[in-house]
């Protein structure tokens, strides 16, 4: 049964094709026979009760330099979609926020994926700590005192703010850099929340492992290897994709986070992992789905859909 389907996502003119789950998602939904709407968050309205967003309907194709289409804009009540796919990036700031509690009056009889509240309630960066027996040693404060001893007992720490995404603001300090103090200055100007600091990880040199579940159940993973003299290992910062396997411990970290994602209404979530530390769980508008297919995996694109589908159904 065809579906009403709107995307509420970044500028479509300046994503890549080739790495954009997002498009992804869209492209696949299309080839099911669904129609597609496209609005970014800004044309989202809530007024006397009802949600509307100012959508164009859109039509996508694989064609680099090409890859879309869009018809004539009109206000359009969103509790008319079947179903919502909110897939903007972060920054996870009031803005993105108040697109959660406005979408939440759809859900679920509009389908928003994912569940907007508990999107809401599951900032990337603090959910994982609902899961101590998988995480490194983590401390989030502002406190300086508590993140100098912190740093006394672990020596090489990361040192990230608590919402940001893609490797924005992620340093390595270790036991003898003296620039510590500048740059809790520079986030104590830049943001306003606690940062969160974690003991490094030395595995991260054989990788930051993204591991992709779909309503629960392990989907496929795809291992980031960070640039030589680069802490990071996100792709657009230079991070190379290879192909991977789950140890046993990951199948454990799968088991044990899987069902509570589930119960949540979190369809599509990826898991990041270090050795045998999961770092983040991913919630907002989680990537890997052409990398994961690229090397051989489960066309994820599809999983999700028949995910969404079972709960239309």
């Amino acid at each position: 049964m065809p579906l009403t389907v709107a995307i509420q996502m970044d500028p479509i003119e300046r994503i890549d094709i080739n790495g954009d789950s997002t498009f992804a998602l869209a492209l696949e939904g299309q080839g099911r026979g669904h129609g597609l709407l496209y609005y970014g968050p800004r044309d989202l309205t809530f007024r006397e009760n009802r949600v509307t967003a100012r959508v164009r309907p859109l039509h996508v194709r694989a064609v680099k330099g090409d890859h879309f289409a869009l018809g004539e804009s009109f206000v359009y009540d969103l509790s008319s979609a079947d179903v919502i796919l909110m897939r903007q990036d972060p920054p996870f700031d009031m803005a993105y926020i108040t697109a959660t509690h406005i979408l939440e009056r759809l859900h679920p009889k509009t389908l928003v994926v994912n569940d907007p509240a508990q999107v809401r309630n599951a900032p990337e960066k603090l959910f994982v700590t609902e899961f101590a027996d998988f995480i490194p040693p983590t401390l989030i404060t502002s406190d300086r005192a508590e993140i100098a001893e912190f740093r006394a007992a672990h020596r090489d720490i990361i040192l990230k703010p608590l919402y940001g995404n893609g490797g924005a603001g992620v340093f390595r300090v270790k036991s003898e850099d003296e620039n510590m103090g500048s740059l809790l200055e520079m986030f104590t100007q830049f943001y306003r929340e606690p940062v969160i600091v974690q003991r490094y990880l030395p595995d991260v040199r054989k990788g930051d492992k993204r591991i992709i579940l779909v309503d629960g159940e392990f989907a496929g993973a795809i291992n980031r290897v960070p640039a030589s003299g680069e802490a990071r290992s996100n792709m657009h910062v230079g991070g190379r994709p290879e192909k991977t396997a789950l140890t046993p411990r990951e199948r454990d970290i799968c088991a044990a986070i899987g069902p509570e994602l589930k119960r949540r209404g979190l369809i599509f979530t990826g898991i990041d992992v270090i050795g045998d530390y999961m770092t983040e769980i991913n919630v907002t508008s989680p990537t890997g789905i052409h990398e994961v297919k690229h090397f051989g995996g489960a066309d994820i694109a599809a999983l999700v859909w028949d995910a969404i589908e079972r709960r239309k159904a």
